[in-house]
């Protein structure tokens, strides 16, 4: 039985507006709660008047203990007995598909995430968007939807230009064979503080990607090197991370598709010439003028996006085009979608910018280059290290003990990020990413092995459990979270947000903390252990669920 379905069916009986239930806060208040505010508006009454009004219409179902008003609220309470064993035995049942609605029912999403630049290091500006997307992802899939998941690498632009400049003027063959980010990162910055000084450079550059532009062979194999190497490093950090992608595809994909884009445009008649570059004019939108093509007849970022958009929706038929990119990048998306519209693509709204705010640091926004970018490779350093000191001095003996180092501190940085709504900055602390105390990934991991470890111990697989038994506040408070983790999942979906199902889990932990403290789970009592394990055997299998959606691998032992 659905209790919410049920409970919503029996009230519609009596109230023919669209009616929202809510899990109230504290377990002395039901289990579901209608907030009576707008039918009040309408039967023109105080809520709670409405609340008692509507009461008095009820029938009580069997499977509720009692509907009570508390204030502007009417409260359902369901029978302990069989809520705890629809939740408990739903969840070992469906076990990896408990929360699956299958809302999805098999529609095409693509999310445009992570994109990191080649030739550039991969620094922490580029993890939200990674784990973000790859959450999201996850969650859209676990919900039925067939989700294509794009690596939209930024392999094209004057950056290029700007590379081959300094690599021909202060570039090693030894040094970009032995470690080439580095190489290539330090050649980045050194142009830029050169170009201060000397403003021939920036001329340089945009010569060098006319030559990358028209094909010549030497700016074609400088600007392969480079990407090579790049996509070697980002490949390395995605494995770590255990990300992977429907589509890795830069932007140099959509070079030879230009031109049919500018003549879309013109026999719209929205492509206008202004000093020598081609522009659209957005105003009727109350956004500025889009820049297509430079004066010397470089193509932009805006220009690539645009055609790689109407090449998905032809070649993907997705439902949604989501881009998972930084708050700073509205602006292009708005012009994105608004330059579509005047194209004639009814489709352009399905386009959703999943924005997600920057990390901040003490120093002041971070700047490749000016060469204070923090590496993501050093933050996943750092934290698997420290693990590896708690390790040796609290459990020395511990089987694989690099392995559950990498998992546990990579893990960290994950969930450090995501516990986060993405749509606020971050103050970048490194005590708070390597904090393994509150709301954190390893706070939720070793929840996860102290079951893990109660279940080994009792080594019983219960048969026929008396729910019953399960008469403790830490107990029903325990089956009440559980209960909840289909909202959250449906919640982190509508929203994009992963940090719900982040905040979820924590509170899951915490809940099973106070019910470990206070409850004993192997007792002399068979019964009462039974029902018991087949509590933690739910409250397992849940967690589970939540970090794997997260993208983060649970562990049994640490």
């Amino acid at each position: 039985m659905d209790f919410k379905k049920e409970i919503l069916k029996l009230l519609r009986k009596h109230i023919k507006e669209d009616l929202q239930l809510e899990t109230p806060p504290d377990l002395n208040f039901g289990d579901y709660a209608l907030p009576c505010f707008s039918i009040a508006r309408k039967l023109k009454k105080s809520p709670n008047d409405a609340a008692k009004q509507i009461l008095s219409k009820l029938k009580k179902p069997m499977f509720l203990e009692d509907i009570k008003v508390l204030g502007p609220y009417l409260n359902f309470y369901v029978k302990k007995e069989l809520f705890a064993k629809q939740v408990i035995s739903d969840v070992l049942k469906k076990k990896k598909k408990y929360g699956n609605s299958s809302i999805g029912n098999g529609k095409t999403v693509i999310i445009d995430m992570s994109s990191p630049n080649i030739a550039k290091p991969f620094g922490i500006g580029h993890l939200r968007s990674t784990v973000i997307g790859n959450s999201v992802a996850k969650t859209l899939s676990f919900l039925g939807y067939k989700v294509i998941t794009i690596n939209y690498l930024g392999d094209w632009g004057t950056q290029f230009g700007k590379m081959m400049v300094a690599y021909k003027k202060w570039g090693s063959q030894i040094r970009l064979k032995k470690d080439p980010i580095a190489h290539l990162y330090d050649l980045y910055v050194r142009f830029h503080q050169e170009a201060e000084k000397n403003k021939k450079l920036e001329d340089n550059a945009r010569e060098w990607f006319r030559k990358l532009e028209g094909g010549e062979k030497e700016a074609i194999d400088l600007w392969k090197t480079f990407k090579g190497h790049s996509l070697n490093k980002f490949n390395e950090i995605y494995k770590r991370l255990e990300i992977r992608f429907s589509l890795v595809q830069g932007e140099s994909y959509y070079n030879d598709k230009m031109d049919k884009i500018l003549i879309l445009m013109k026999d719209k008649g929205i492509l206008k010439e202004s000093e020598g570059a081609l522009i659209v004019d957005l105003e009727s939108f109350n956004l500025p003028v889009a820049l297509i093509q430079k004066a010397d007849g470089a193509n932009l970022y805006l220009t690539r996006d645009l055609a790689a958009a109407i090449d998905r929706k032809n070649r993907y038929k997705p439902a949604f085009l989501l881009y998972e990119v930084g708050s700073e990048q509205k602006l292009h998306f708005d012009q994105l979608k608004a330059i579509l519209k005047l194209l004639g693509f009814k489709w352009a709204d399905d386009i959703l910018h999943i924005y997600h705010g920057l990390y901040k640091f003490p120093e002041g926004k971070i700047s490749t280059r000016k060469g204070n970018i923090i590496f993501i490779e050093d933050i996943l350093d750092k934290s698997v290290s420290l693990v590896k000191s708690i390790i040796k001095k609290k459990n020395p003996k511990l089987a694989k003990k690099e392995k559950v180092a990498e998992i546990i501190g990579t893990s960290a940085v994950i969930f450090n990020d995501l516990i986060n709504d993405r749509v606020r900055d971050i103050d970048f602390d490194w005590n708070k990413i390597l904090d393994f105390e509150g709301e954190t990934g390893p706070y939720v991991q070793y929840a996860h092995v102290r079951i893990c470890s109660i279940l080994k111990k009792a080594g019983i697989k219960p048969k026929n459990p008396d729910y019953g038994l399960l008469k403790e506040n830490e107990e029903k408070e325990l089956i009440q979270k559980i209960s909840k983790f289909n909202d959250a999942v449906a919640d982190s979906a509508r929203q994009y947000k992963p940090h719900i199902i982040a905040k979820y889990v924590v509170d899951l932990a915490q809940s099973f903390n106070r019910f470990y403290q206070t409850c004993q789970c192997i007792s002399k009592d068979k019964n009462l252990t039974e029902a018991r394990i087949a509590l933690l055997m739910a409250v397992k299998q849940v967690i589970e669920n939540s970090m794997d959606l997260l993208g983060i691998k649970v562990l049994e032992e640490m």
